[in-house]
């Protein structure tokens, strides 16, 4: 989670801060992310997805089975579908996202049994330190 704190603090201002890496079955890092939405202009440039396009282009494919996205934040939908697309192994992030997290608070996708592939899931880690970091990004816009 510490890798993942560091991709979010190492945004472009603006851009919400959400950091991602994705790991190997080993542990070596393989895709780092972050929040680029504002800076590109582009929608799907959260973090996860970014980390997963680096992780995939590292290994020559688009199946990431045995590895681990971990995030700062609970994905939403995109991100969630695209874990359960690549066969990531094991989701782990800090931060709920109760307005728009599909790994368990408003959705459940990755863990749905009409898929074919269903990551294991843990939340909550070090929720409180990867949420004060997003508290400050809102308070200091307001």
């Amino acid at each position: 989670m510490g890798l993942a704190l560091a991709a979010a603090s190492a945004g472009p201002e603006g851009d919400v801060p959400v950091g991602a890496v994705v790991l190997s079955a080993t542990g070596e890092v393989l895709g780092r992310g972050w929040n680029r939405r504002e800076e590109l202009s582009d929608v799907t440039a959260h973090a996860e997805l970014l980390a997963l396009r680096q992780a995939c282009a590292a290994l020559g494919s688009w199946q990431l089975a045995g590895c681990w996205l971990v995030a700062t934040l609970e994905p939403c939908v995109m991100c969630a579908g695209a874990l359960v697309q690549a066969r990531v192994e094991r989701v782990v992030f800090g931060a709920w996202d109760e307005k728009a997290g599909a790994c368990g608070s408003v959705w459940d996708v990755v863990r749905d049994r009409r898929l074919n592939h269903r990551p294991e899931v843990y939340g909550g880690v070090r929720a409180d330190e990867c949420g004060e970091l997003l508290r400050s990004f809102f308070a200091d816009r307001r």
